[in-house]
């Protein structure tokens, strides 16, 4: 054969397929289940495990992310930054060392290094090595949305811990899920359904947001599927009860809602449990880049933090030091599980909680709890000295039978002057016809209850949804800055 027939030969040989690697075996899935129990395993066990115990297992996780954050730029800058050096920093109890960082420092990173940030180092790999990554982006309630990388494993712990949380506070076998977490690049509704599908047996409805599925559809779907539990944002599962009314469907007797499982913040539950047929209402919390953090338990005293998977401090803003016990302050997270893609450690939240004390009725001792969410420190509006929290106003505001659920404010700035307004927008019930009296009635709630005067503008129900974008978003917009 001449030289010309083998070369041309040899060009028409097929490459050989490039080899991708699969999700379940890009981790030690055995050993995940290992460290993260669900259902009798993590309440009858390691939920009761003592302060120490935990700790201990906590300590060897934090290992683990230390190792793998020092080989992140991102993370390698900000440490240096702060004269420190790899081997520094050994322990949980050495953690108050390294630098807080938050969103701002995260979006910085994706403006100097598009168009994915430096803050993750899944791309030093060559194409045909680079991990199974999953990427989605937070909703951009505070801003543009960040992008949030997850790596198979990471991925897989965010759904257990969902799925752990709504078995410990009760949901069953026989139970039909309707989720209304939105969908798209957010996590909320992806996750949901990864929880449910992975870790219970339950049949699960992916219903999303009222503009992914109308909500008139939403109630006609829980009808039918016979629902029995609805998990999502509370201000939009409140709205759904109010279209099954219309509809001339009765919650709790036409609607076998009997649980939901959601993010409650400062809402009325007796308010919430009452529109849907006096359902049980049990709350959890955490936040796109970090997964659950903590969640209520069946004594309802309190959030229990998810020790396993979460280390969670309580800051003082300003100083980054503790708060005393009983003050508020920003919670920040380290992420014990996220050891790989996108390491977490000490993530500031700007979600605002206090320690919940006194001793576990479920003799859940080793793990600490918070009160829930007050508010966030990022979005706050100082007047004449005194903090107001926006998302805090609700639960003064469900004070008032005429309110309607539904409200937002408006910060403002007198022209000329430093001196900031907050406007309240509050949407009153149907069959209540707003006024002057009524306006004041709500104005002095708001004076005594938070210390400084508001202004406050009634409107009708459903008049609020364009600016609070209910039906569209997870999380309702609550503040509109209009200062300049």
């Amino acid at each position: 054969m001449s030289a010309s027939s083998s070369s041309c030969s040899s060009r028409q040989r097929p490459e050989r397929p490039m080899s991708f690697p699969h999700y379940y075996e890009s981790f030690d899935y055995a050993q995940l289940r290992r460290d993260f129990p669900l259902g009798a395993d993590f309440t009858e066990r390691y939920a009761r495990l003592s302060a120490d115990e935990i700790r201990a297992r906590q300590e060897v996780l934090f290992r683990r992310c230390m190792a793998r954050a020092w080989e992140i730029p991102f993370y390698r800058r900000l440490w240096r930054a702060a004269g420190l050096q790899p081997g520094d920093v050994r322990s949980l109890d050495e953690l108050e060392r390294l630098p807080v960082f938050g969103k701002s420092e995260l979006m910085r990173s994706l403006a100097e290094h598009p168009p994915y940030g430096d803050y993750h180092g899944w791309d030093k790999w060559p194409l045909e090595q680079r991990p199974i990554t999953v990427i989605h982006t937070t909703s951009g309630t505070t801003g543009r949305p960040q992008v949030v990388l997850f790596s198979p494993k990471a991925r897989e712990v965010q759904a257990l811990l969902v799925a752990r949380i709504w078995r410990m506070q009760g949901l069953q076998p026989g139970d039909v899920i309707h989720s209304v977490y939105g969908h798209g690049m957010i996590n909320g509704g992806h996750f949901a359904r990864e929880a449910a599908l992975h870790y219970t047996n339950n049949l699960f409805l992916s219903a999303g947001t009222g503009k992914e599925t109308r909500s008139v559809t939403q109630i006609e779907l829980m009808r039918d599927l016979k629902v029995t539990v609805i998990v999502g944002f509370v201000d939009y599962i409140r709205q759904l009860a109010t279209t099954a009314r219309e509809l001339g469907l009765e919650p709790g007797r036409d609607l076998p809602i009997r649980a939901i499982f959601g993010h409650v913040g400062r809402e009325s539950r007796a308010a919430l449990s009452n529109a849907w047929g006096g359902a049980l209402i049990r709350e959890w919390y955490g936040v796109a880049d970090t997964g659950p953090i903590a969640a209520e338990g069946p004594d309802q005293d309190g959030m229990y933090i998810m020790e396993d998977a979460q280390y969670l401090e309580i800051i003082d803003a300003g100083s980054h030091r503790p708060v005393a016990a009983g003050q508020p302050g920003d919670m920040v997270v380290t992420s014990l599980y996220r050891d790989d893609v996108y390491p977490l450690i000490r993530f500031n939240t700007h979600d605002m909680s206090t320690w919940k004390s006194g001793r576990s009725a479920l003799g859940y001792d080793g793990l600490r709890r918070i009160v829930g969410v007050l508010g966030r420190s990022d979005n706050m509006v100082k007047l004449r000295g005194i903090n107001v929290y926006p998302l805090a106003l609700a639960a003064i505001l469900n004070e008032r039978p005429e309110f309607a659920g539904e409200y937002v404010c408006r910060a403002t700035r007198e022209p000329g002057t430093s001196r900031d307004e907050l406007t309240v927008v509050i949407e009153t019930r149907r069959e209540v016809e707003p006024s002057a009296d009524l306006a004041r009635a709500f104005a002095a709630l708001l004076a005594q209850r938070v210390g400084v005067e508001l202004k406050v503008e009634l409107v009708a129900t459903g008049a609020t949804a364009a600016s609070t974008q209910i039906y569209s978003r997870q999380k309702p917009i609550r503040l509109i800055d209009e200062r300049p």
